[in-house]
């Protein structure tokens, strides 16, 4: 179960608002960064994030967005908890571990059939039109305008769960904070404290919402609620430089193979971005039934026959 929860989630980091001075390492990214003790000390949303998740968990930290020497030996003892090596260093196993353990069934869900709540909500987001639209029973429900990633740092197009929640991650995530379970980095929906930058691309990947609108949407998800990011209604931008995908591989341009291949009337799981078995075999069956050597990988071959390349 731990292991299929690649980026549990860590879908968290989102706006990455550091603080940008010469005395500090600013860690701007949203893949599993590793944290440590150094010099200068590293300090910025992602350790604020570290700290409010220990604390969550019941460690006795203060959350200072500085990765201290109280820090690392919380690390030291979460590590401990969880059997691995207690170095106190923060690895894309630490995250992983720390955010796992965050499946549990909603407080907030008022029927006691959570797959039936999970069924009737889903989130949209369009990152050309900036909104967040939630659909209940198949229906429009509410729009909500949001900020998106940056061209640099895009939000993740595709099919998603929402993984986590908290409450109050520290002033970069606003009030609210729900997580996604992107298999390559942090991502989730949260609040803000910079509402100027609500209607454009801002963020580093996450979904930003006013926090009235955020605390308004909250009670309202459950666990498992299904998540869609496209790009003007497309899962599938077309513009990518497509790379061989093998089997236990993950990325975006896992996410625009399988939505391309749903769009061609092949129809497995969402198209989340994971290579693995249920992938393989569709991918199989394509080439099966196109005339190409059946190897269960993306070639270049394979791309120019499904039309994603010239």
């Amino acid at each position: 179960m731990a292991r299929l929860i690649t980026a549990i989630t860590i879908a968290i980091l989102c706006t990455f608002i550091f603080i940008n001075d010469s005395h500090a390492q600013a860690i701007d990214r949203t893949d599993f960064p590793v944290l440590s003790i150094a010099e200068p000390a590293m300090q910025g949303d992602a350790v604020l994030l570290l700290q409010e998740r220990l604390s969550e968990l019941g460690h006795d930290i203060k959350p200072t967005s500085v990765f201290d020497s109280k820090t690392k030996e919380r690390v030291k003892l979460f590590q401990i908890a969880n059997s691995i090596e207690a170095d106190g260093i923060v690895t894309q196993e630490v995250w992983e571990l720390m955010f796992e353990k965050s499946m549990q069934p909603s407080a907030v869900i008022a029927s006691d059939n959570i797959e039936e709540e999970q069924a009737k909500m889903l989130i949209e987001i369009d990152t050309v039109h900036k909104t967040l639209t939630v659909y209940k029973n198949g229906e429009f429900f509410k729009k909500y305008p949001c900020a998106v990633g940056k061209s640099k740092t895009p939000s993740p197009l595709g099919e998603w769960k929402i993984v986590h929640k908290g409450l109050n991650w520290g002033s970069g995530f606003g009030t609210r904070w729900m997580g996604l379970n992107v298999p390559w980095g942090i991502y989730g929906i949260h609040g803000t404290n910079k509402p100027g930058s609500i209607g454009t691309a801002a963020s580093h990947g996450c979904i930003r919402m006013f926090n009235r609108d955020v605390e308004e949407l909250y009670p309202q998800i459950p666990y498992g609620t299904r998540v869609r990011i496209v790009e003007d209604g497309k899962l599938f931008p077309g513009d990518f430089k497509p790379r061989k995908l093998t089997k236990k591989m993950s990325g975006q341009d896992v996410v625009y193979v399988q939505s391309q291949l749903k769009e061609l009337g092949y129809v497995f799981d969402n198209a989340d971005g994971r290579f693995g078995n249920m992938t393989e075999f569709t991918v199989k069956y394509y080439q099966a039934w196109n005339g190409l050597d059946i190897t269960g990988e993306v070639t270049e071959e394979m791309y120019r026959s499904m039309g994603m390349i010239d």
